[in-house]
């Protein structure tokens, strides 16, 4: 198991459930910090002391105070975090779940594990901090899932412009002057309409609306 955890978590009640599941997993010398500027200095002064943590346990959302930071959310700490320390191992603890954001963290980022906050979430942290501890990566079974759904149609530039015009209210008979205006091509009626009848068909929608929705859940626009 783990020797020294840091937790960077701003909302006590989680920040005290973390520390729990990990005193019940053994004697884990753990730290815990409220906001991303102190966990990154932590890191820091862990590595000049010889005390590296062996992993960081983060939030992606931190909400902002009195207190001014550099670092504002879980994200840019990783970021820094892998940059002062590349072989950090990296839990996410976090509300998200869409799928865009899961995969970047996993595919850019290099985190060993991500569990969201739901029900049943102590025992997904405890699964986890089991799997991150044997050098292996953790994502659970739903979020594996919803990766794996968001990965079966690849989104090109063109799609994504398509589609963020209807999510903000144009008609479909109204995008092609839109293209045409900003030199976005091509600009056709049946091109936008060829466009969003592959979209659908791959991901098995049978209205506009449902694209869009699935786009914004999953983090695509």
């Amino acid at each position: 198991m783990f020797e020294r955890v840091l937790i960077a978590e701003d909302q006590e009640s989680a920040n005290i459930s973390v520390q729990q599941t990990l005193s019940d997993l053994g004697n884990v010398c753990k730290d815990y910090v409220f906001y991303c500027d102190d966990a990154l200095m932590r890191i820091k002064k862990g590595l000049q002391a010889n005390q590296p943590y062996d992993l960081l346990i983060t939030d992606i959302y931190f909400e902002e105070d009195h207190r001014p930071q550099k670092i504002v959310d879980g994200i840019e700490l990783i970021r820094a975090a892998k940059l002062a320390q590349p072989n950090l191992k990296v839990l996410v603890f976090s509300g998200e779940s869409k799928a865009a954001i899961i995969e970047t963290l996993v595919k850019e980022l290099g985190i060993n594990g991500y569990v969201r906050k739901a029900r049943h979430d102590a025992k997904e942290l405890k699964l986890a901090l089991e799997a991150i501890s044997k050098n292996k990566n953790y994502l659970s079974a739903h979020l594996k899932q919803s990766v794996k759904q968001k990965n079966t149609y690849e989104f090109t530039n063109f799609d994504i412009t398509i589609i963020t015009l209807l999510s903000k209210g144009k008609l479909q008979k109204e995008i092609p002057a839109y293209l045409l205006q900003h030199n976005i091509k091509p600009s056709g009626l049946s091109s936008v309409e060829k466009r969003l009848n592959l979209m659908k068909e791959g991901l098995e929608f049978s209205k506009n609306e449902q694209l869009v929705a699935y786009c914004k859940d999953m983090g695509i626009i």
